[in-house]
């Protein structure tokens, strides 16, 4: 479907012209998934803005922060669009709690990449089915498991292409956006919350930390839920 071509050129366009450059090259099925966050808000403004044939959706797991549901209505009210929301599954939740604990991720990696796993793996796959291609908001400064990620790859589990539009982007870069567009963020940013994730895995980081030194601060682990790795 693409080709090094495509790819090439996709290393030369600024993020708008990116995404129109893949919404003309595929007609239906390319998707955005936000949480939100400073680099997903930056992506969302591009979207919305031009009127892309983009469907934006969002995990709810039932465990974010107030200031996701207030961020999330004000996106709808600037730009009048849609974004939908996927929940996990009822059933999961409910075992989960009662077999381990409702808060049992804080006793084990294993605890807690199970919670991941109902709470967003299982709804980002039901939000992925029919995609063709998945955008994010990930950068490669967000973390070593990033750092090598290409704008454009093909996820063989997923069987989709992956457009990481932001991947070369510095902290800088996106702060710099969101100021230049006026684009509306979390106001949990402005507390030391930079990567923000479910309220009870999040804390405010300190001066010269990673910024996701703040996500499930209790573990010595690779900091990721599983929605980027297979």
């Amino acid at each position: 479907m693409f080709s090094k071509e495509d790819l090439h050129t996709l290393q030369q366009l600024t993020l708008e012209d990116g995404l129109q450059f893949i919404s003309s090259k595929i007609s239906e099925g390319i998707v955005f998934s936000t949480s939100l966050g400073q680099e997903d808000q930056v992506i969302t403004d591009a979207i919305f803005k031009n009127n892309l044939p983009i469907k934006v959706f969002t995990l709810d797991t039932g465990r974010l922060f107030y200031e996701h549901y207030d961020l999330l209505s004000q996106n709808n009210s600037r730009y009048k669009k849609k974004t939908d929301v996927f929940f996990p599954e009822s059933a999961d939740v409910e075992k989960y709690a009662v077999e381990k604990g409702i808060n049992a991720f804080y006793h084990s990696v294993e605890n807690r990449k199970e919670c991941c796993f109902i709470r967003k793996v299982k709804p980002l796959n039901r939000a992925l089915e029919n995609a063709k291609v998945w955008i994010t908001g990930l950068r490669a400064e967000q973390s070593e498991n990033r750092e090598n990620m290409p704008i454009l790859e093909w996820d063989e589990e997923r069987i989709l292409y992956k457009y990481n539009p932001l991947i070369n982007w510095t902290y800088q870069d996106v702060l710099d956006y969101l100021e230049q567009n006026n684009v509306q963020e979390l106001s949990l940013h402005k507390k030391g919350f930079i990567s923000v994730g479910c309220q009870p895995c999040t804390r405010a980081i300190e001066e010269g930390e990673n910024p996701r030194a703040g996500r499930w601060w209790w573990e010595n682990s690779q900091k990721e839920c599983g929605l980027h790795s297979n």
